[in-house]
């Protein structure tokens, strides 16, 4: 049986705000905004190709805004993701940092839940491979 990870919620202030920031300066696409009812509202957004969506609303968590840190995205080139981040006007994302598990920047939304944004290390190159799925293919 799968048990597939496809929802997570971020508590934020401001429905609105959040929405925008997560379309207009993280990219995200906007999948759904329907207010259930007077006290719930659901926002589900998702970064671009992604299993996995979030929420943001009204009613929807307990958790106090800005409370969630560590939310991680994959990228292929973390410079492009950088620049693409900042050519969209996010002003928090943070330079290069490049670990032996990965390169990353961080950003965080309007209310303070903290984003990672990883590029896997080449682990074949790592072993000494070139990094082409290919190589050592005879077919």
């Amino acid at each position: 049986m799968d048990f597939k990870l496809e929802l997570v919620a971020v508590p934020v202030s401001d429905v609105d705000r959040a929405r925008d920031f997560y379309v207009e300066q993280a990219g995200f696409g906007l999948d759904i905004d329907q207010a259930v009812s007077d006290g719930v509202r659901f926002v589900q957004l998702t970064p671009p190709g992604s299993a996995c969506s979030i929420c943001i609303g009204k009613g929807l968590t307990t958790m106090a805004p800005g409370s969630l840190d560590g939310l991680q995205v994959v990228v292929a080139d973390i410079h492009a993701a950088r620049a693409e981040l900042v050519s969209r006007g996010l002003s928090t994302v943070s330079e290069v940092d490049v670990q032996p598990w990965g390169s990353f920047v961080f950003f965080s939304d309007p209310d303070g839940n903290r984003w990672a944004v990883q590029q896997l290390p080449d682990y074949a190159a790592a072993l000494g491979g070139s990094g082409d799925p290919n190589e050592g293919w005879t077919g």
